[in-house]
């Protein structure tokens, strides 16, 4: 599926759910762009973290961005809608 709008994802690399949500869009062939945000060096970490927190107001993971849409945890049925499959 090809989509005009760039989906990126927040995640922990230890993260089960975050996992299954990367794993459940490249089996939809849906390309994002996967921060790890545990993998960062200290001063990329925390401005991920601040990212994150500024978009959802906690840190929660994994976080999936589709232009405006922001859906917090792994959530199949939101994520379906969203990128319209």
């Amino acid at each position: 599926m090809q989509l005009t709008t760039k989906v990126k994802i927040f995640a922990l690399s230890t993260c089960p759910y975050c996992r299954r949500t990367k794993r459940f869009l490249s089996e939809n062939g849906i390309e994002f762009d996967a921060v790890d945000v545990d993998l960062l060096d200290d001063d990329e970490q925390d401005r991920a973290l601040e990212e994150v927190e500024g978009l959802t107001g906690k840190h929660s993971f994994p976080v999936v961005i589709v232009g405006s849409d922001i859906i917090v945890g792994h959530n199949e049925e939101k994520l379906r809608k969203v990128l319209g499959l």
